[in-house]
C-alpha cells in the first residue's frame, strides 16, 4: 500500500464545507454530491478506511445538489482550493479532463499499490475519462438505465405477458413494448416515463439498431441517417401522444416516483436506485426490471449512467489520495458501498454479488448484462461544456410536438458544429 505518517483525526461529515484540499501529505479532503442515505454510506466508508489507515485523515466535503456541484468544483480548481479527490459527473468528465486539472492515473493504476487495475473495470464505462491512452478518472459504480415495471399496473391494462419472461425467451421486442404502451394508454394509464438526458435518446437509437450518432471525427451525423430519423420520429410520436412521459416536466406533487408506485404509469426507465423507491412504497413484490426492447428480441447496447472519481493534479497528499481513491473504487470498496439495497451496480469485476445477493428484483441479472455491453455518453458530446443539456433541450421540442424528427436532429447537428467545431 501507499503510506503516510501522522495520527488520524475523526471524520466530520461536513468538514471543510467552504475550503479545499488538504495542505499536508496525510490528510485527504474529498467531495461529492448525494442523498442523505448515500452520504451516510460514504461516512461509514471513511471511518472504516481510517481504521485501516490510522496515519491518514479523511474529510468529506458534500455538496447538496448536482446542479451546484460542478460550478463550485471548477471555481475551486481555478483558485487552487479544490479537494484532493472528487466525483465528476459523466456529462462533465470531458470538460474536467480538458481543463488540465486532473491527475493522470494510468501508471498508478498499474502499480503494485493499486487495487484497481485498468483491466478490472468494464471497458465501456471509461468514456471521456480516458484520453490519449491516459486515465484521468475511473467509474465509481454504474447505473444501467432499464425498464422497471409493476405487474399489477400492467395487469390493470389487460397485459398478461411478463416482460422479464419475454426477455428470457428472446421475445422482448420493440413491437411488443409499443403495443403494451398502447394498451396502457387505452386504459387511461401512462406508458413509459423517461428522464430527458443522453441515455434516453441515444439508448433508443442504439437499441433499435441505428448507427452511433457521431462519426469518428466527432461530427454529428444522425441527421443524415434515414434509419435514425425514422426511429427518432417514432420516439417523438409516442411522447406527443402521451404514451411516453418526460419525467423531468411532471408537476410537483405528481412526480414520476409517485406515478410509478401508485400504478399510474406502466414503465419507469431508471437505475438500481429504484429498489429503495418501491420498497419504501410497499410495492416491491410486484416490481421487476427488464432491458430495453429490440426489433429482434436480442440484447443490444444501451446507456449506462456513471460518475467518476478523480484526483486533483495539485494535491498536497498524492500518496494518501491514491490510497483512498483505489480502495474506494476497489471490488471490496464497491461491495461495502453498494451492498444491501445499494443504489448502483458495480463498475469493477469481483463485486457483482451485491446485485444478486438477495435475489431482488427477480431479473436483477439484467442490470449486470446491460452494464457488460453498455456505453456511457459519447466522448464527442461529453467533452463540450453544456452540450448534453443543449441536446436534451432540443429533444424536448420534439417530445412536446414543436418540431419533427428531422428538424430536431438537424438542429442538434448545428449546435454540435457550433460548439465543438465539428
Amino acid at each position: 500500500m501507499v503510506t503516510g505518517a501522522v495520527t488520524a483525526l475523526a471524520v466530520t461529515l461536513g468538514a471543510c464545507s467552504g475550503g479545499g484540499g488538504a495542505r499536508d501529505e496525510n490528510t485527504v479532503v474529498w467531495s461529492t454530491w448525494g442523498t442523505a442515505e448515500e452520504l451516510k454510506r460514504f461516512d461509514d466508508f471513511n471511518k472504516a478506511f481510517m481504521e485501516r489507515h490510522p496515519d491518514i485523515t479523511v474529510k468529506m466535503q458534500p455538496v447538496a445538489g448536482y446542479g451546484e456541484y460542478h460550478p463550485k468544483l471548477l471555481a475551486q480548481l481555478a483558485s487552487n482550493t479544490a479537494p484532493d479527490v472528487f466525483y465528476v459527473g459523466d456529462d462533465k468528465i470531458g470538460e474536467f479532463v480538458d481543463s488540465g486539472r486532473l491527475m493522470g492515473l494510468t501508471e498508478l493504476m498499474e502499480s503494485d499499490a493499486s487495487q484497481t487495475k485498468p483491466d478490472d473495470f468494464f471497458p465501456g464505462l471509461f468514456g471521456a475519462a480516458e484520453k490519449d491512452g491516459e486515465f484521468y478518472g475511473a467509474p465509481n459504480d454504474s447505473n444501467p438505465d432499464l425498464l422497471w415495471y409493476d405487474r399489477s399496473t400492467l395487469e390493470a391494462a389487460g397485459i398478461t405477458e411478463d416482460p422479464a419472461a419475454l426477455e428470457a425467451a428472446g421475445e422482448w421486442t420493440t413491437e411488443t413494448f409499443l403495443e403494451m404502451n398502447d394498451k396502457l394508454a387505452d386504459a387511461g394509464i401512462g406508458g413509459t416515463m423517461f428522464w430527458n438526458y443522453w441515455a434516453t435518446h441515444w439508448s433508443w437509437l442504439a437499441s433499435q439498431g441505428a448507427p452511433e450518432p457521431y462519426d469518428q471525427s466527432g461530427a454529428f451525423v444522425a441527421n443524415e441517417d434515414p434509419q435514425s430519423v425514422e426511429l427518432t420520429e417514432t420516439l417523438g410520436e409516442y411522447f406527443q401522444d402521451g404514451k411516453f412521459i418526460v419525467a423531468d416536466t411532471l408537476p410537483d406533487g405528481a412526480g414520476a416516483d409517485s406515478l410509478f408506485v401508485t400504478g399510474k404509469a406502466g414503465f419507469f426507465v431508471q437505475g438500481r436506485y429504484t429498489i429503495g423507491l418501491v420498497k419504501d412504497a410497499g410495492t416491491a413484490d410486484n416490481v421487476d426490471v427488464v432491458r430495453w426492447p429490440t426489433p429482434d428480441g436480442q440484447p443490444a447496447p444501451t446507456g449506462v449512467a456513471v460518475s467518476y472519481l478523480a484526483i486533483n493534479k495539485d494535491t498536497s497528499a498524492p500518496d494518501a489520495a491514491f490510497t483512498f481513491w483505489t480502495e474506494f473504487l476497489s471490488a471490496e470498496g464497491q461491495i461495502a458501498r453498494l451492498s444491501g439495497d445499494g443504489n448502483a451496480v458495480p463498475s469493477i469485476a469481483g463485486a457483482d454479488e451485491v446485485v444478486l445477493e438477495d435475489g431482488y428484483p427477480a431479473n436483477a441479472q439484467a442490470m449486470l448484462d446491460a452494464r457488460d455491453i453498455g456505453f456511457v455518453n459519447y466522448a464527442a458530446e461529453s467533452v463540450v461544456p453544456g452540450l448534453p443539456t443543449d441536446i436534451a433541450d432540443i429533444f424536448l421540442k420534439l417530445y412536446e410536438g414543436k418540431q419533427d424528427a428531422q428538424a430536431t436532429l438537424d438542429e442538434i447537428a448545428t449546435v454540435v458544429a457550433e460548439k465543438s467545431g465539428q
